[in-house]
């Protein structure tokens, strides 16, 4: 579960392009994501930091905490490592980098930085660097748009094993019904499916490795599905309920997501209406995400589905966004982005209809942008016929 060490090479090489475009001596990366991109290295986040410093010119450097440099070593991080004690320490993580800086040109003075460095590490950094200023750069930002071709695999694998996730959601509640016992909880059923996606990544890689989670499941059922971002509760699935399982999956952090509406039992009216006018909308919206679109010019021709069937009361969010090495990342399908889709962009299509008091219709996939037209890397069945759970009770 790592990339070639040529890989990261390339990426520092258009990086340093970049830098040299911006007028920057070098870019700070300071956040998992940054780090992973750039040299291989995953982390969890705690408070002790860690910094990745890649020089216009002139070799990257790695600053870790000591307890850190075995694992460094366990991935096989090839660039030049440097390590502070402890957190906080009587020498901080701020001071070491700054002390090992090479500076074989003159001082640095033009340090980028990513959009979300925080205020607190933005003050550290600037006190211990002396004499160079940090900007926020977009030019990290900017190559993780659209995923390099040696990504493309990890999201394929993230895709199936995501898919396989929905099954076995579905599965239990199949069971259950089966046995005509009560039906399982929405946390059981997220506690069931996160568990799934994260064995079959331990039974299918040696090193496992993550920025942020394997695997995550949001599951809601009957009037919660209608709260778009609502926690899986202790209520019970009940015959009749709409269910979303909205679940995600990681393979080396290059995540996507793979959400599905469900009807247990035989749907009324009211749910088919909804059912179908969201997955017009996803169909729509998805065959809308071409290269030379902007993404808000995508999302208005997916959400407008919805709209001319009159549901635009019960649209929430906007049709999607960028995936990759975090969940969530640019660009947004949604108005006010005038990002322009190319090939190689990673996106989500997830229209949803939410009606309050009755319950929450929502169909994603991950969807790869090419020069031909998208291609769908999640691939579980979106038409209703195939998503009714039925069972003898």
């Amino acid at each position: 579960m790592r990339l070639p060490d040529s890989f990261y090479r390339s990426v520092r090489s258009r990086l340093a392009e970049a830098l040299e475009q911006r007028g920057l001596d070098g870019f700070l990366a300071t956040s998992p994501a940054e780090v992973a991109f750039l040299s291989g290295f995953f982390y969890i986040a705690t408070e002790r930091p860690v910094y990745l410093w890649l020089p216009r010119a002139g070799d990257p450097l790695l600053v870790i905490p000591r307890l850190d440099e075995e694992y460094a070593a366990q991935q096989g991080v090839t660039v030049p490592t440097v390590t502070y004690f402890e957190y906080p320490g009587v020498v901080t993580a701020e001071e070491t980098l700054a002390s090992a800086l090479p500076r074989p040109g003159g001082p640095v003075r033009r340090i980028g930085v990513g959009a979300g460095l925080a205020v607190g590490t933005f003050r550290a950094l600037s006190r211990a660097i002396d004499g160079a200023t940090l900007e926020t750069t977009d030019a990290v930002a900017a190559l993780r748009l659209r995923k390099f071709p040696e990504e493309i695999p990890f999201h394929e694998a993230a895709a199936r094993i995501c898919d396989e996730m929905l099954a076995a959601g579905r599965a239990l509640i199949e069971e259950a019904l089966a046995a005509g016992g009560p039906l399982p909880r929405e946390d059981e059923i997220a506690r069931h499916v996160i568990g799934y996606g994260t064995d079959r990544m331990y039974a299918e890689y040696d090193l496992v490795v993550y920025t942020t989670k394997l695997a995550g499941g949001l599951v809601y059922a009957g009037p919660n599905s209608a709260l778009p971002h609502g926690l899986p509760t202790r209520r019970r699935l009940q015959p009749g309920d709409t269910l979303i399982l909205s679940l995600g999956a990681a393979v080396a952090s290059r995540f996507v997501e793979s959400e599905r509406t469900f009807v247990i039992g035989e749907p009324s009216a009211e749910q088919v209406r909804y059912y179908e006018a969201d997955r017009e909308a996803q169909e729509v919206g998805t065959q809308a995400m071409v290269a030379g679109r902007t993404c808000a010019e995508v999302n208005r021709i997916c959400l407008d589905v919805l709209r001319d069937r009159g549901l635009g009361d019960y649209i929430r969010h906007r049709q999607g966004h960028g995936i990759g090495l975090q969940n969530h990342e640019a660009p947004w399908v949604s108005d006010g982005d005038r990002t322009v889709l190319a090939p190689g962009m990673l996106l989500s299509s997830e229209p949803g209809v939410y009606v309050p008091g009755h319950a929450g219709y929502r169909i994603s996939d991950t969807v790869l942008v090419q020069d031909d037209g998208p291609r769908r890397l999640t691939r579980y069945p979106r038409d209703l016929a195939s998503n009714i759970i039925e069972g003898i009770r």
